[in-house]
């Protein structure tokens, strides 16, 4: 029987040929999507800006009443609340700023969710309340900082093992292509303006991890290539080492992106945010290893020859010894 091949054997496909168009579509890509976070901004949960959070799904009607919800809650005196679609038209989380005091006195933020949500009930019979967050301002300020820094220590610490398992142009490589992964997955939650969580900061983590991954097996292949062919012109050196190992690239990406589609179809609201971030990273990602890793250690001016220890005068001498005396011989 005949095994299944994703790819052929003798499969030659020329990735650096369009090596330049690629980078600046790429670069465009970065710049654009660190525009919209600053211009738009994130949409970010309660645990990043503190307040409170409802969650509220109107079973018995095809659409939130979102006009006669704002109005309601807001004749409360907590303070104008924002309001938005939660996954289905029917589903909206409220979100309110916590009272003043609430940091050393809980039960004021106790009491608004209970006004809150017997408002919401006493309209609309058919409300029900999936859940209520309430993070202070102190904790969302420290959560924001350590998912900053955790982003930031897991992508130094990545190019710092590229870095002494390679070397430093393969670090570099490295690095690059994880902002660009990093950078466009965050382009596409300010586009969207879904919602960005800590589920989204483990998404960037888990990503981060996945496109390493890639990106190691690619440069692996490449040094062992650059050992074996010091001749071949680096271009056609780093094609040789991404083809020959598409096949692991594909298999993988395929296998994740199957379990990811059915989660996206299939899962829960509640880790849509997640299961999205993940998807698109796995196609930048395998994208990035491709042509951001591999391309880039041509404009760092890595060649075959590169990597070879240069010969010392005395280790010249002896090996001319060396060779002077067996040729004598």
């Amino acid at each position: 029987m005949k095994l299944l091949k994703l790819v052929p054997d003798n499969t030659n496909i020329r990735f650096l040929r369009w090596r330049l168009p690629f980078y600046i579509v790429s670069t465009l890509l970065i710049i654009a999507s660190w525009g919209l976070v600053v211009t738009k901004g994130l949409n970010l949960g309660v645990d990043f800006i503190g307040g409170q959070m409802i969650r509220v799904t109107y079973t018995q009607s095809p659409a939130a009443p979102v006009a006669e919800l704002r109005e309601s809650v807001g004749k409360l005196g907590y303070g104008e609340p924002i309001i938005q679609q939660f996954g289905k038209p029917n589903e909206v989380s409220i979100r309110m700023k916590l009272p003043e005091g609430s940091d050393e006195n809980t039960a004021l933020a106790d009491e608004m969710a209970k006004k809150i949500t017997a408002t919401v009930k006493a309209a609309h019979s058919d409300a029900r309340i999936d859940g209520v967050d309430s993070v202070s301002g102190k904790v969302s300020e420290e959560l924001g900082k350590q998912g900053g820094l955790a982003l930031l220590a897991a992508m130094a610490a990545i190019s710092i093992y590229i870095w002494v398992r390679f070397e430093w142009q393969f670090g570099v490589g490295a690095l690059y292509a994880l902002v660009h992964d990093v950078s466009l997955t965050m382009g596409m939650f300010a586009l969207t303006q879904m919602e960005f969580d800590l589920n989204i900061v483990a998404a960037l983590l888990t990503l981060i991890g996945y496109s390493l991954n890639d990106t190691i097996v690619i440069y692996d292949r490449i040094r062992e290539n650059l050992k074996k062919f010091r001749r071949m012109p680096m271009p056609e050196l780093l094609d040789l080492s991404v083809n020959e190992t598409l096949s692991r690239t594909m298999v993988t990406s395929l296998s994740v992106l199957i379990t990811l589609f059915a989660l996206l179809l299939l899962g829960p609201d509640v880790i849509f945010g997640f299961t999205a971030a993940i998807t698109l990273g796995i196609f930048v990602g395998t994208y990035s290893s491709v042509y951001m890793a591999a391309p880039i250690l041509i404009w760092l001016k890595v060649k075959p020859d590169s990597f070879v220890p240069t010969e010392t005068a005395l280790e010249r001498q002896e090996r001319l010894a060396r060779e002077g005396g067996a040729s004598k011989a």
